[in-house]
């Protein structure tokens, strides 16, 4: 019952942005730059038509070649939605080539959900481009936002031809994205199933599927998770690192559909040329102004990728550190070798004593809002925020560090290690991370769901978890807590009525979250 309300906010949102951008089909016509721009029909797998949209650099009279770049849209939004950045491309020698996904808008068929058919689509696209266009067949890259990222890295491993790839705002591994810690991201699959219904055609292995989720019907749970393999690139690590393409991911430090600790574990995975870049924001926010045509450090970057892996050009990104953060504060960017350089160095808070919290009621320590809270926090470092000492007892755990007298660089994932004994088989807690300044005013840095099941109720059992990755500075003066909950509008939470959950510190298995942090 609790979905209803955000289907509705979200299809809201969705007819706030999309709404009267969808492209009058076959239209054509030249840039004041004298590049060229076509609607066209492109025939995906069985024959479905896609509606897409081809940019050719300004002068290609059919005997040159060049490189091409294929673009998938992302989740709900239009064929229309590259122009802008397909024009520079074009303009700089590229031929674009964007198409709406199936199931979407104008394009035939029904949404997969970047299943086999989304994934033989992106290889029909590119051999639609090499026929029509002057395309150079050795210089294929792929690129999107959300949705066509996904699609991008998972063409990746079935392609060859694909020589670079810039996922931006994506996934790889679909199940830590909405299914992390066992545990339903409510809002998140909200916002994607009602995006979905409003500007889209759900086959029915969807609609089956986001019935079972929000559900919570545990009977479907390996289908689930089957489901969502198929459909993350880090189940084709080998077939993508035997292909070799460069692969460039950026990602938003707070994004709420697709968070960033996936991608992370992916690129460490990765054994070609690889690039990691995360920012402030939500999802899709750190790219969103480079969609208008403005200037946008991370498309900046995917050009630059694209310069070096298809044209040749020595532009230097390849002997760059690859991994590129910018802080939730006001910092500049940082650059390391690896993801593990990130959280060099470590700092642990004990979570000492016990401490027994009622099941089933939200203390005030939550996670905000999907794409409103992050936002705010990616414009004017505004994050959620929960005053600790006001925290009720009975509802929240709740632990304190000592107060740091030099700034702390929160960086990387941070990770919880406890002891919960239940008093029902099943049961979800919240992990809350916050930076607490003099008066007790908590601002959220990162937090994770966790839940279990067929537990045995009043036996103790241990519980790791890992929060989401992010960049947070942490003020001289000030201290960090860790909270522990059972309710957040976030996620869909699986306590019984009248639970209870008892967190203690073993002497032999102390709990404690470790905190990373930026090497001095």
């Amino acid at each position: 019952m609790r979905t209803a309300p955000v289907f509705a906010v979200s299809a809201a949102l969705v007819a706030g942005t999309t709404l009267g951008l969808a492209p009058t089909a076959h239209a054509s016509g030249t840039a004041a730059t004298g590049t060229t721009v076509r609607f066209v029909d492109i025939a995906g797998d069985g024959g479905t038509v896609l509606k897409a949209n081809v940019v050719t650099p300004a002068g290609a009279d059919g005997a040159s070649r060049f490189p091409v770049i294929v673009l998938p849209t992302s989740w709900a939004v239009p064929q229309i939605e590259y122009l802008a950045q397909a024009q520079k491309l074009a303009d700089s020698g590229y031929v674009v080539v964007s198409y709406n996904s199936r199931g979407f808008w104008q394009s035939g068929g029904e949404i997969e959900t970047a299943g086999p058919k989304d994934v033989a689509d992106a290889s029909l696209v590119i051999d639609w481009a090499l026929a029509h266009t002057p395309a150079d067949p050795d210089k294929v890259g792929m690129a999107g936002v959300s949705y066509g990222a996904g699609i991008s890295l998972l063409a990746s491993a079935h392609d060859s031809r694909i020589k670079a790839v810039a996922a931006l705002s994506g996934w790889a591994d679909l199940i830590e994205s909405i299914y992390s810690g066992r545990t339903q991201h409510l809002q998140a699959a909200a916002v994607l199933g009602g995006a979905g219904y409003l500007t889209g055609r759900p086959g029915p292995e969807l609609r089956q599927i986001l019935g079972d989720f929000l559900s919570s019907d545990l009977d479907k749970e390996d289908e689930m998770i089957a489901w969502g393999r198929t459909r993350s690139a880090a189940t084709q690590l080998d077939r993508i690192n035997a292909n070799g393409a460069a692969i460039m991911l950026g990602n938003a430090w707070g994004d709420t559909i697709f968070p960033p600790n996936q991608y992370a574990s992916f690129y460490e995975k990765l054994t070609g040329p690889k690039r990691l870049e995360f920012r402030p924001g939500d999802h899709a926010t750190a790219e969103a102004t480079g969609l208008l045509g403005l200037p946008n450090d991370t498309w900046t970057s995917a050009h630059r990728w694209f310069d070096h892996y298809l044209k040749g050009v020595d532009n230097g990104i390849d002997r760059e550190q690859p991994v590129r953060l910018k802080p939730r504060s006001d910092g500049g960017y940082e650059s390391y070798p690896d993801w593990k350089s990130v959280g060099a160095d470590e700092r642990k808070i004990a979570l000492g004593g016990t401490q027994r919290i009622w099941a089933n009621v939200d203390s005030g320590a939550n996670g905000g809002l999907v794409f409103l809270s992050n936002i705010l926090d990616q414009l004017v470092q505004a994050p959620p925020t929960a005053s600790i000492p006001l925290l009720p007892r009975a509802f929240a755990g709740v632990w304190q560090s000592e107060r740091y007298g030099t700034a702390q660089q929160v960086r990387g994932t941070a990770k919880l290690h406890t002891t919960v004994t239940p008093t029902k088989e099943s049961g979800t807690l919240v992990a809350y991370l916050y930076d607490v300044g003099p008066l007790g005013l908590g601002k959220l840095v990162s937090n994770a769901p966790y839940t279990f099941h067929g537990q045995t109720p009043g036996k103790p059992f241990t519980v790791d978890l890992e929060l989401f990755s992010t960049a947070y500075d942490v003020p001289a003066g000030h201290r960090l807590a860790v909270v522990v909950d059972t309710v957040d509008p976030l996620y869909i939470e699986h306590n019984p009525t009248g639970a209870r959950l008892t967190f203690s510190s073993p002497a032999g298995d102390p709990s404690y979250v470790s905190v990373p942090l930026r090497a001095k």
